[in-house]
């Protein structure tokens, strides 16, 4: 048989897995018929949104020791193909999968790539017969690793835990934890894994941490493992949740007091340090009692070179010590990688969106006419308590620190409420505050404007904020999916970092954020995707212009560049001064509770904004009316950054460059058997058709909306079409239960859209249900390719213009 005259399916059936199984590769090693390793952007297209195809390689060759390291990428291609085509993409998956070793073949032999370096040649061609066996790539892979000693191959070769769940680490997972692993095994004493929020770190933790523990022993001493977090919330979940299979070998230590019995330690940095001898409790365990720390969050306390919490580590500097983050920091006082060192590995926020398993996000801002405009007091203007405002010009900087507006807070009150009940008025928010004096004026603001929602339940709006018993109680609610309640909370800085709210869709910006690795936290709060519960993206509504941040080139998982000096007399930042202060000051975390703002406490007289609040003088200005005076949509390109132009531009400028000319989009569509597919295209590359409907109205056909915005042609609309074909001479050429459902689909098309007509999917729907089976309807018109005939034609009617 002619070889080109086989499909590539065919070749890989015949040829190439022959090939590779002949020298010793398993069926179970070989992960054969594609591969998928990311889930597939998501485009968000209007008020709905679509998965772009997953990534795949058509085999990845895993070593079978239960430690899932893929040793090669194997591209197969037809055999009108030569041997090594394919091979560019291969490479660029082979580096996003770690994977050394890279394989292109057309069933006639294949074309090695050796990304190790360790080989003769970069790129070689070898026979057919000849592939490599899985003994001679995991040799090549172990050299180039360095594991190149017994006792280091019992450790990297100790398997991964699995439960009747079939949980496994997804790629950039596994990454992480066998670099980890490996690093220990070459004799590493610290790491650095950065990870963007929503991608999994306590599980890739949890990992980490079981199959270093269940490595076998070099010597007598059994392994002892402590896990350090700064909020109590991070310790009680990953007890519950991600580390529950160490079972009784887990322990929490709470008060101070200390059991040695156990092998696996969970502990708040506060409950074993102080700025006091007799509070430094894990001085209570020898230096060399642990083997292995890992440290949740280890931008914060742990990256300032003097801190308590950094003593922690010191003092067990025999331990491997792994650090994680979403937020790595490099500051003139506080560095992660001074210590922890360059990070091993980095999957960022753009990582994760590009591949699906994070939400992408629309940004709104939003402006007022005082924060765009500023305020000045007219002379001898007074606040509500009578005293003379100071005659100068507030800014954004000054409202809710110095200056309180709160027919503002009703203004920003009123768009949050008004843009969720279009959106969603059960869909989980958070809104950030200034500070928790500004987050309960937004949330009796948010009361008000939710009168029938709060009657409902009085918990649709809630304030969680450190100082407030009942809010915190509410946090557990507000994250868990299958509760409804609380819709709507307010925070200060408590929801900043660590807290699972996999259903958020809405996040709100009233707060001045400075600072990049805070950005970053709040935005993580978003990034969860359950589409389970209709959750593919979130939107940002932005009253401070803090999205600013998202243009600075360190957003994005890379480390927050910040040199500031400090001036002689300034405040410097508290964490810097103060660590552990006494028990009686306001805002400090025993160890069992947790603090408005994770890790950083206040000094006496200082508010939460580290300054001095009884040299502020603070007016409320009740009388001064404010308005919403705009709001501009941001959402993001194909390149994964937001459009900063207008999106109308913006949108003409990319159709265009599809279809210069009126003539060829017209001609492109009339002659393509399924319109919609043109339509998603534009979506799928970034051209935000689907974002601008909104402006032509309920009635907007997708249609309309290019031709207006590229082609400047006057809109139709579903209604006007659907009616000149009721009108035309079209349905009369059907009679019966055949002009019957020709009848439902164009209502169907009237109120919904054209793509819905389109789909096969429609006859399985009311009232197409009720004529018949798809099948039975389908016969109507002589068969299913008559049927798709028919659909065809009506749709040439409903456009009949672009003829």
């Amino acid at each position: 048989m002619d070889k080109k005259s086989l499909t590539e399916t065919e070749i890989r059936t015949r040829y190439i897995t022959p090939s590779i199984r002949q020298v010793g590769w398993s069926l179970e090693a070989m992960r054969e018929e594609f591969y998928y390793f990311t889930n597939g952007r998501i485009e968000v297209r209007g008020k709905s949104s679509a998965r772009k195809e997953a990534k795949y390689v058509d085999y990845l060759l895993m070593r079978q020791d239960g430690t899932n390291t893929p040793l090669a990428v194997v591209e197969a291609k037809d055999n009108n193909h030569n041997v090594g085509d394919g091979m560019q993409q291969a490479i660029d998956y082979a580096e996003a999968l770690d994977v050394p070793f890279v394989f292109t073949s057309n069933g006639d032999a294949f074309m090695m790539h050796d990304r190790t370096g360790l080989l003769p040649h970069l790129e070689r061609q070898i026979p057919l017969d000849s592939f490599p066996s899985p003994d001679y790539l995991d040799g090549i892979y172990r050299q180039w690793r360095g594991i190149d000693s017994a006792d280091k191959i019992e450790l990297t070769d100790t398997p991964y835990h699995t439960d009747t769940s079939g949980k496994s680490p997804r790629y950039y997972q596994r990454i992480a934890i066998n670099r980890t692993i490996e690093a220990i095994a070459r004799g590493q004493k610290r790491m650095l894994l950065v990870m963007a929020t929503g991608t999994g770190k306590t599980y890739t933790a949890a990992q980490i941490i079981w199959r270093y523990w269940k490595a076998p022993n070099q010597g007598s001493k059994q392994k002892r493992i402590l896990f350090l977090a700064d909020r109590n919330i991070l310790i009680d979940q990953t007890m519950t949740n991600d580390f529950k299979h160490f079972g009784t070998a887990m322990t929490k230590i709470t008060g101070r007091r200390i059991e040695k019995e156990y092998e696996i330690y969970l502990s708040l940095y506060q409950a074993i340090t102080g700025n006091d001898e007799t509070r430094n409790a894990y001085k209570e365990f020898s230096r060399d009692f642990f083997d292995l720390i890992v440290v949740d969050e280890c931008h914060r306390g742990s990256a300032k070179e003097d801190s308590s919490w950094r003593e922690i580590l010191e003092y067990f500097s025999s331990a491997s010590q792994v650090g994680l983050t979403a937020t790595p920091i490099e500051t003139k006082e506080a560095s992660s990688s001074h210590y922890f060192g360059e990070p091993i590995y980095t999957y960022s926020l753009k990582n994760g969106i590009d591949d699906g398993f994070l939400a992408p996000y629309k940004v709104i801002r939003v402006a007022t006419d005082v924060d765009t405009f500023g305020y000045r007091p007219e002379e001898g203007e007074v606040d509500d308590e009578g005293n003379e405002i100071e005659d100068k010009e507030y800014t954004s900087k000054d409202i809710d620190r110095t200056l309180i507006l709160p027919q503002r807070d009703q203004e920003v009150a009123k768009y949050i409420t008004k843009f969720i009940e279009k959106t969603g008025p059960y869909s989980k928010t958070i809104v950030f505050a200034r500070n928790i004096n500004h987050a309960e004026r937004l949330r009796r603001a948010l009361v008000n404007a939710n009168p029938e929602k709060v009657h409902e339940n009085s918990k649709y709006v809630m304030r969680i904020t450190g100082d407030d018993e009942i809010g915190k109680s509410q946090l557990d609610n507000f994250i868990d999916p299958e509760s409804r309640y609380p819709v709507i909370a307010v925070t200060s800085k408590l929801m900043t970092t660590g807290v699972d709210a996999q259903t958020c869709k809405v996040i709100v910006l009233d707060s001045n954020i400075e600072s990049m690795t805070e950005f970053k936290q709040i935005i993580g709060r978003g990034t969860r995707v359950r589409e389970d519960y209709g959750k593919t993206y979130f939107t940002i509504l932005d009253f401070r212009n803090v999205t600013k941040l998202f243009a600075d080139p360190e957003f994005d998982g890379d480390p927050v560049k910040v040199y500031e000096p400090k001036d002689e007399g300034e405040f410097d930042d508290v964490v810097d001064q103060i660590e552990d202060p006494s028990p009686d000051d306001p805002g400090v975390d025993d160890g069992n509770t947790a603090v408005e703002e994770p890790g950083v406490v206040y000094a006496p007289g200082l508010d939460s904004n580290n300054e001095r609040a009884s040299t502020r003088v603070i007016h409320t200005v009740s009388g001064k009316e404010v308005a919403i005076i705009g709001d501009t949509v941001r959402i993001m390109g194909a390149d994964g950054k937001l459009i900063t132009e207008s999106l109308t531009d913006y949108t003409r400028k990319n159709i265009l460059g599809e279809y210069a000319t009126l003539d060829e989009f017209l001609q492109t569509w009339s002659s393509a058997k399924q319109k919609y597919y043109i339509l998603d295209e534009m979506a799928a590359k970034g051209i935000p058709i689907y974002e601008l409907a909104d402006k032509f109205g309920d009635d907007a056909d997708m249609f309309d909306v290019v031709m207006s915005i590229a082609y400047g042609q006057k809109p139709i609309g579903r209604k006007t079409r659907a009616e000149r074909v009721r009108q035309s001479r079209f349905l009369n050429e059907y009679q019966g239960k055949a002009r019957e459902v020709l009848e439902a689909l164009v209502d169907k098309y009237e109120s919904t859209s054209l793509k819905a007509i389109e789909e096969r999917e429609i006859l399985k729907v009311q009232p197409l249900h009720s004529i018949g089976t798809p099948i039975e309807i389908a016969n109507l018109f002589g068969g299913i390719q008559e049927y798709e005939a028919v659909v065809e034609k009506l749709t040439s009617e409903l456009y009949e213009t672009a003829k």
